[in-house]
């Protein structure tokens, strides 16, 4: 399952025109914060109406301008982690998975339940609040509700930027779990260089609302593409790696 993507939109004095495609991988959009990053997730995944562009995935078409083409979020098979999560406190952690599974049979939405917080390790937690989980236990949770619905593709906004240095290690390999067990198409969005060399097997550079270069992350920080590149994947700092 592939995602192509074209878009254009003006916010502001911010000008985004960018045009990337994917594979069935792990691609990471890295770049500096205000790159326009988050904002071409939330076009894809239709939070956000482009001004212009096509949005592919696989044969269907989700968005498409010069054919009045655009279908609503639900319409999408998208799953979407938030950078702040956006769980629900009200909820407990069983209602707030289920709330990602609008639209399936009663029937079918407890066998999903069932096997997706078994595979998160979520039994022992699913009657409480948000507020009465660790930080790992939240970012579980909200994936968990993300691929309840089994989406084509998973969309994450730089879920771990708040978390300390153990406990992100901890989720990056959770990361690699998730994609090898549910065998999902990711897009991750992130301006950590440990994160986008060590989680990517494609990084799509943003700067200033384009794309700069795309490639392996060994053929992106071996062989920037510019001066602007070369600083932003400065492999001084990947010294820091654990």
């Amino acid at each position: 399952m592939g995602l192509s993507v074209e878009l254009k939109k003006k916010v502001g004095p911010f000008d985004l025109d960018v045009a990337w495609e994917m594979a069935d991988e792990l691609a990471v959009l890295f770049g500096y914060s205000g790159a326009g990053k988050s904002i071409t997730l939330q076009m894809i995944a239709g939070l956000m109406q482009p001004d212009a562009g096509v949005v592919r995935c696989g044969e269907k078409v989700l968005f498409d301008s010069f054919n009045k083409i655009n279908l609503p979020p639900q319409k999408r098979s998208f799953g979407y982690v938030f950078q702040n999560l956006a769980l629900f406190p009200h909820m407990t952690v069983d209602e707030n998975i289920r709330y990602g599974a609008t639209g399936i049979s009663s029937d079918e939405c407890r066998k999903r339940l069932a096997e997706i917080i078994g595979a998160f390790r979520l039994e022992e937690v699913i009657g409480r609040l948000p507020s009465k989980l660790s930080g790992g236990q939240q970012q579980r949770v909200a994936f968990a509700r993300a691929l309840i619905r089994k989406p084509d593709v998973l969309l994450l906004d730089e879920p771990f930027s708040a978390l300390d240095n153990p406990l992100r290690l901890e989720m990056r390999q959770f990361l690699k779990d998730v994609r090898n067990t549910f065998n999902i198409p990711v897009v991750l969005v992130t301006h950590d260089i440990i994160e986008a060399y060590t989680m990517a097997d494609n990084i799509i550079v943003y700067s200033n609302g384009r794309v700069v270069q795309t490639g392996h992350p060994s053929e992106v920080f071996n062989h920037p593409a510019n001066k602007e590149v070369e600083a932003l994947v400065d492999t001084k700092k990947l010294m820091t790696l654990p």
